[in-house]
This record gives C-alpha cells, structure tokens and sequence, in this order.
C-alpha cells in the first residue's frame, strides 16, 4: 500500500497511529515558544501527530497551539494524535497519575493519545527532576516496571489516555512488561533511538513478533545537545551513501532517512523548528526508494548512538 501523509497504523489496542509526527525536543536553551510556533506550522501543512514529554517543559506552549489551531478550524480535537511520557521522578504508582494531570493542565487537553513511560531509569521521587548526590551521580529509585505499568493501565482505564507504551525498552525490559500476571494491556509501541547508523533491526524484529510499533526518534541525527550528546559522533545528514541516494531522486538526504524508516515499517518522529524544513520533511511520500537502495541504506548500521539516556 501507497505511503500518503495520510498514513497510519493500526495499534494492538486498535486506535490508529499516523506514521509521521512532529518530535517537539530542543535544549534547555531554546526558548520554548518556538515550540508552540512549529506546532501550529506543523497542523497548517498537515501534520497529525506531535510528540511531546512533561520533562520537555514545553507543553504550556505545544497545548495552546493545538488549541488555538482547534478553534480556528485547521483540525478537530480527535484528528491530532498527541503522545507525552511519564517522567523518571514519578515511576512510583501512586505518582503516575500526578505526572499526567500535571501534564494535562498544562496542555489543557482532557487527554491523551498516547502515554508513555519515556525511560526504563527510575530517579529519586520529588521536585528535583535530575537529583544527584554530592559528587554528582544521579540518585536512582527501584519500583519495580511492572508495578509502574499497571497504573499506566489505570490510566486507560480512566479514560485520562487513549494508548499506552512505552520509550528507550529493549527486549528484556520490554519482556518483564508482555510476560507480567495480570497483564491488561501490552505496550501498544516501543519510542527508541533509530536511524541510520543504529537501525535497531533486532528490535523492530522482536516488536514487531508482539505486535508493538517501533517509532524512531533522532531519525535526522539528534539535535547535538551536548547534555546528551557525545559532540565528536559524525553528523549523520553529511553520510555520503544517503546524500548519493538524495541527489538521485531529487530530495534532501534529511527525506531519504525518514522514507528508509518508513518502508522499514517504523513510525517516524522529525524534529524541526524551521517552517520550511517541517514542510520539507512531510514530502517525504512523494518519492520511494527501491529495495536495493534500502538494503544499501540498512548496510550503514554502525550500532552508534547519538543519545546515552545514562548520562
């Protein structure tokens, strides 16, 4: 079937993903209207998916541009598929609804589409969201995953979110989840670091046998923020192999890392604040590559990541 930025895929629970979204990140740095600005260019060009997280402390800003872009008739409240994560200081059960609710008064949304548990690291509950001891070192808590997920699945069944999944798993932590007693309800996608130099074939492999969406983020190679980002890594839209395959068919090598995961079957989330870049990056389905330009794109796998969760 035809790619159309119209696409999207079916979740285990049965509500509908669209295959591209606009990844809302930046660093501390940037002023978070900016935010809230390529999110309202973003639903003007036809975006139907944006990706945000309560730690971005952007949701102030992305929540009244979906509200101002609902009530001046660019889109209808059930055509934008909206995800936040559940943040590392509040895994404890009793704390998971407080980080939702925090998270929709500031949106001013009366849900959610998608909730995830953004890392499988559990920090020190309290306000400070990074806590570290003297020398530094963060300051980590043990609830166990499990007990975690099932007030995700309270959640759900409080109506307060549509989907629940999960973010930076692999398939052990992703297995604790699947083969817990009592299970209510599978992660519905797994949001992990993937493009071309770490093409995660393995667990897409293994999401895809359970019935779990992969979705990529740092598809274009991460925004370098130097507090997660190792600053020597290459920069992945310079890659020669992809711009080759770029200049062939007449696009820019940020589309032709987009459509490799895309055929790949993998949700794909394209951060950019740039009006033109986030047009750009939905024209995305007006080309394909063919087999033989994706097995030479997958050969590129270096197994390297740009983002280390653990810093």
């Amino acid at each position: 079937m035809a790619l159309t930025k119209h696409s999207q895929i079916t979740l285990n629970d049965g509500h509908k993903i669209p295959v591209v979204g606009l990844g809302t990140y930046a660093p501390q740095e940037c002023p978070k209207s900016l935010a809230g600005e390529a999110v309202k260019v973003a639903l003007e060009v036809g975006y139907r998916h944006i990706d945000s997280a309560f730690i971005y402390g952007n949701e102030v800003e992305v929540g009244q541009a979906i509200r101002e872009k609902i009530a001046d008739g660019t889109v209808k409240r059930e055509d934008v598929f909206y995800t936040s994560k559940l943040w590392s200081t509040y895994h404890t059960p009793q704390l998971v609804r407080t980080c939702l609710e925090k998270s929709l008064k500031d949106l001013q949304l009366d849900y959610i589409d998608l909730y995830l548990i953004h890392v499988p690291i559990e920090f020190k509950p309290g306000d400070d969201l990074f806590p570290t001891n003297e020398s530094g070192k963060p300051i980590y808590h043990n609830t166990d995953i499990r007990d975690t997920w099932k007030a995700m699945e309270d959640l759900k069944e409080a109506g307060l979110v549509k989907s629940i999944g999960v973010s930076n798993f692999n398939h052990k932590q992703l297995e604790l989840i699947l083969n817990m007693p009592g299970l209510r309800y599978k992660p519905v996608c797994n949001q992990v670091e993937c493009h071309l130099y770490l093409n995660q074939s393995k667990l897409l492999e293994f999401c895809k046998s359970h019935d779990i969406v992969l979705e990529a983020y740092g598809v274009l190679g991460s925004t370098r923020d130097v507090k997660w980002v190792d600053q020597s890594l290459p920069i992945l839209l310079d890659d020669p192999v992809l711009n080759t395959i770029a200049k062939k068919h007449g696009r820019t090598p940020a589309q032709v890392a987009m459509r490799q995961m895309l055929q790949r079957g993998i949700v794909v989330l394209a951060k950019s604040f740039k009006p033109e870049r986030i047009k750009q990056n939905l024209e995305v389905f007006k080309f394909e590559l063919s087999e033989e330009e994706l097995k030479i794109l997958n050969g590129q796998n270096l197994d390297q990541r740009f983002v280390d969760i653990s810093r």
